[in-house]
Formats: structure tokens, sequence, C-alpha cells
């Protein structure tokens, strides 16, 4: 029933409505009297459901190494210094840190000194893991395949956060390091990847010596972009010796992925 016992529409339309085939964000709701219409109010507690499950149900790192595998790719799986998901809630510091078993696996790890390293994090969205990672890692290692970069196994961490990621760079002596990670999810959003891209990786460093690329998955960034924006940002950071704030994104529409490390044949 759309109109009330005078006819008059129960719901009342807000006049910018019209913008919401722009943006997922939750805006020109309209009204019913004074309050939201049910069927928005619904979709708020979906929408925060999801949010909630993003964060509380784990990634399944297995998974993505074994589709990894099957393309040839080697991995190795880590785990963060908590113990369980909840002291990853409230530890953050603990995230950012390698178990020491963990640790004690790269620095015993028998190949070290490579040009870049990859480390997906389950981070605070496991479906960012599930919906985006295999074919984010998969075309990046496409697009390498075609260089004389020397790439580490990808690295799997269960319970990371972003300083992780420097920590294995540089147990594994890498040059650049990508970290993808599951992003802190938002009522419209709850599947965003992010990358950070870091030169010379090490414990200690701060945000400013990174780069990031945000909100990728099917209705932000897609996945291809992403690729492309983070190939961009490799290529660049390994031929000004830097990442972060000294290095600015000027990616041309009509970059090609690596082009400038592909030998002459």
């Amino acid at each position: 029933m759309n109109n009330d016992s005078t006819g008059k529409p129960i719901i009342t339309s807000d006049p910018w409505s019209k913008l919401r085939t722009f943006t997922d964000a939750r805006i020109a709701l309209g009204r019913c009297g004074t309050s939201l219409p049910v069927k928005e109010s619904l979709e708020f507690k979906l929408a925060h459901a999801r949010a909630r499950d993003a964060v509380l149900v784990p990634a399944d790192m297995v998974s993505l190494a074994n589709q990894l595998e099957l393309q040839g790719y080697s991995t190795i799986q880590l785990e963060s210094s908590v113990v369980d998901r909840m002291e990853y809630l409230v530890r953050p510091d603990k995230g950012r840190l390698l178990s020491e078993t963990s640790s004690i696996a790269l620095q015993h790890h028998g190949q070290r000194n490579f040009d870049i390293g990859i480390t997906v994090c389950d981070g605070l969205s496991g479906p960012a893991i599930h919906e985006n990672a295999y074919e984010g890692v998969s075309g990046f290692l496409e697009c390498v395949a075609k260089t004389e970069l020397r790439v580490a196994p990808v690295c799997l961490v269960t319970n990371g956060r972003v300083a992780i990621g420097d920590e294995i760079g540089h147990l594994l002596g890498c040059k650049m390091m990508i970290l993808l990670v599951g992003e802190r999810p938002g009522l419209s959003s709850s599947n965003s990847l992010g990358a950070y891209i870091t030169y010379e990786p090490k414990p200690g460093i701060t945000d400013e010596a990174r780069n990031c690329i945000s909100n990728i998955r099917t209705g932000g960034m897609s996945i291809a972009e992403g690729v492309r924006k983070i190939t961009y940002l490799v290529e660049s950071g390994l031929a000004l010796g830097k990442t972060g704030v000294e290095l600015k994104d000027k990616m041309s529409s009509s970059y090609l992925p690596l082009q400038g490390l592909i030998p002459s044949l």
C-alpha cells in the first residue's frame, strides 16, 4: 500500500533522491512521518549485520593458497602474534607483529633478496579477501612475469595488520612490499580491499613511507584498475628509490603495466 486513507503517499520522497543513482551512500532516504521508511530501516540493519560479519568471519587463507598454488605461485602461510580474533580487535599492536613461529619460519626460509614481496592480510574484512585477493594477486603476478623482477612467495597472514608487511619484507630481503588487506567495512562496502606499497620495508617505519590504494572491489575501483595502479606505483617507486609522500601518483590514462621493465626482444 503506497497511499494512506486520504490518498496521500505514505512515503515522503526526498528532493535529492536522484543523486542516489550516483552513490551507494545513504542519502536522500525519504521519510514516513517523522521516521525512516521501513524498507530503508531494514536495509540499514542488513548492512550493519554484513559489516559485523565481515570483521568476525575469518578469511579462508587455505583456499586462497590452494588457488594460487594451482596456478604455479608459491605461498607461505603465516600468523600474527595475537591469539584469537577478539585479541586482534583490541590489540592492534600485536596484529602488526609476526608470531614467534612465523618469524622463525621466515628467518629460515631458503631464499631472500627479492625485488618484490606480496603479502595478503585478512585485516578487518574476510569478504574482501574472498572476493578480490586471488584476482588481485594473480593479475599482478601475470604482469610481473613479463619482467626479470624476482618475486618472493606470496605470504598469507591471519589476523594481520598493515605494518606486519614491514617485518615480512625485511626478513625476506624484499626491495618493495605490496600488502593487500581487508579494509574496515562500511555500511555500503563490507568487501573493500586496500593495497599498501612500501619501498625497503623494515620494522619501525611509519605510514608516510607508503602509498595506499583503497576501495578495490566491484562497485569501487575495479580489480583490473587496482592492479594497474599498483604496478604503476611499484615501477615508479623502484625507479625513484622511494614510496610514500615523495612518490606522487601521476599515472596517465595510457599507462601499460611495467612496460618500462620488460626486456627488449
